[in-house]
């Protein structure tokens, strides 16, 4: 693994927050291990391992039942550990893929068949090269027809020349980790209220309210993010999902321990109704529901 990469907490706390039965992590990753799943020649990064066999045990010391796990960029767009956890996870896995534009009907119905529901857009310049906005449209329209939905991945600066783009999409929309505001600047300041009003405007986008970790800059236990996935939990009750974001890649100011990130739950979505719509209603409407697979 690269020389300044954190591993993730090698002994979380148990919860204080007794997670609803049925509950998801939806967001969260497999590395490797890079012996069985190479990682990518053109990743930007070497993470520790951190394969499903760490997750599921994880999943079950928080007290989680089920994940979604996203392809992580480690590994391009080989989706192999993806599948391989998906496939051992006895149905109690859902994943997010990342393709490229010459993927195959066939790839498409093996992964839909182990439980891909979704792929991912990045457009974070640090994590990835540039795709052009065309090559993201012809694959969105091929997952559509499997009933899949896009994940997307941006940084606050670059929302406002991707909202054509972003409402143009065929198919359901997740944005990840609220869009990455500036936690500095306030929830009423123009930033983040475009993000608010792009999700007013349009039904078929969703928001992960995750990775308190990535946005703060006050740290532990992460007061200055609160507010703002507080704001969209309230306003958009039922396209809210959340996760761990295990095993934390790229950490560079401390790696969080996911017991206390557990009970950052409560904080932003504060009665049982809140916490189930967010935690077991929206992810299993999202990603376990019955679909057709059809190309």
């Amino acid at each position: 693994m690269d020389s300044n990469w954190i591993p993730f907490h090698p002994n979380p706390k148990r919860p204080d927050f007794a997670l609803p039965e049925g509950a998801v992590d939806a967001h969260c990753h497999v590395f490797g291990p890079a012996a069985k799943f190479p990682f990518a020649p053109e990743r930007k990064y070497t993470p520790c391992d951190a394969g499903k066999d760490k997750l599921f045990e994880l999943r079950d010391f928080l007290g989680f039942e089920r994940n979604v796990i996203v392809q992580a960029t480690c590994h391009g767009k080989d989706n192999a550990a993806l599948v391989d956890a998906l496939r051992a996870s006895d149905g109690k896995a859902r994943g997010i893929a990342s393709v490229s534009p010459d993927v195959t009907d066939a790839e498409l119905a093996n992964m839909d068949s182990a439980g891909v529901r979704g792929v991912r857009f990045n457009f974070v310049r640090r994590l990835v090269d540039a795709t052009p906005k065309e090559v993201f449209t012809r694959i969105a329209t091929r997952v559509a027809r499997l009933g899949w939905h896009i994940v997307v991945y941006f940084e606050a600066d670059d929302l406002q020349e991707l909202v054509p783009f972003l409402e143009s999409l065929p198919t359901v929309i997740v944005v990840d980790h609220m869009g990455r505001p500036d936690v500095t600047k306030g929830v009423d300041h123009p930033d983040f209220r475009r993000f608010v009003d792009l999700m007013a405007r349009n039904d078929n986008i969703w928001c992960k309210v995750t990775c308190p970790e990535r946005l703060t800059v006050s740290g532990p236990p992460y007061d200055d993010v609160v507010p703002y996935a507080a704001a969209i939990v309230e306003q958009f009750p039922d396209r809210v999902l959340w996760g761990t974001d295990w095993p934390h890649p790229n950490m560079k100011s401390h790696m969080p321990d996911d017991g206390a990130l557990v009970n950052y739950i409560p904080r932003i979505a504060p009665t049982p109704e809140a916490q189930r719509k967010l935690l077991i209603d929206n992810p299993m409407r999202l990603y376990w529901a019955q679909h057709t697979g059809e190309q």
